[in-house]
């Protein structure tokens, strides 16, 4: 069993995941250091920065911050310390449905970024961070393994939810909508993989799915959607800039109704 406590999303203040539920959650934190660790000694005088410290991605890197504890990100974190540690006991079908509902979100986001609509986004395809195809394959591939129907998406269920609000943002708030494609890609490519390890350990025979798995360098492909972001974000007025770092409560919110499937019983 795991303590709630143990590394879980992003390095944020996030809902310790207790039930798959799309209405509204309390956060527990649970603790991680993921990109851009928690507490990191800054640039020093001179030094080049890191693409992460260059420009608007700086200022919701920071936001994101923001919501960790002080034991976290004893420099920028602003949220209560966590409760005395609860034990965080995931299971294979929960983990299994975490998976599907993931993988909703992460086609919506990838449909929207080819729109024709809003051409701006065309640099949010193929970026590599790219996560609905080894979704699908590591459904299936648990799913044969342990024996477990994959679940049908439920119309009223997170990933449909988020899904929806994605949708209905990257048509009308294109300002949102990269918010929450920063956060919820982001996510899984430092404190989502650690919670992911914590998972394999524990329900998959150690087994590192898909899901985790990138190729090329992550940091490379990272800086790169870091650097079209900014370019973006040169376009916009301050207060739309505004707009998109207030969307970050929000990011994190959905996001967290996902990952309390992974405790989920059935």
């Amino acid at each position: 069993m795991l303590s709630s406590r143990v590394s879980g999303f992003r390095g944020s203040s996030v809902a310790a995941p207790v039930r798959c539920s799309a209405q509204p959650i309390r956060a527990r934190v649970v603790r991680v250091q993921a990109f851009g660790p928690s507490g990191a000694p800054a640039t020093k005088p001179g030094a080049e920065k890191q693409e992460k410290e260059k420009g608007f991605i700086n200022d919701m890197r920071r936001v994101a911050m923001k919501m960790h504890t002080k034991d976290q990100a004893p420099k920028e974190g602003e949220q209560k310390a966590a409760p005395a540690p609860k034990v965080w006991a995931p299971t294979r079908p929960g983990y299994l449905r975490f998976l599907v509902e993931s993988k909703v979100v992460y086609e919506t986001f990838q449909k929207a970024a080819q729109s024709k609509a809003h051409p701006e986004y065309a640099a949010f395809a193929s970026t590599g961070l790219e996560r609905s195809a080894g979704l699908a394959a590591d459904i299936v591939w648990m799913s044969s393994k342990y024996g477990i129907p994959a679940p049908v998406p439920k119309p009223d269920g997170p990933g449909a939810l988020y899904s929806k609000k994605i949708a209905e943002l990257a048509e009308s708030d294109p300002q949102a909508f990269i918010c929450h494609y920063y956060n919820f890609f982001f996510a899984h490519t430092a404190g989502g993989k650690m919670i992911g390890n914590k998972v394999a350990e524990m329900l998959l025979d150690g087994e590192q799915i898909n899901f985790y798995k990138y190729e090329g360098e992550v940091q490379e492909l990272l800086d790169g959607v870091r650097r079209n972001i900014n370019s973006l974000a040169e376009t916009w007025t301050p207060e739309q800039q505004a707009h998109c770092l207030e969307e970050t409560t929000e990011s994190f919110k959905m996001a967290g109704q996902i990952m309390q499937c992974i405790t989920a019983e059935e």
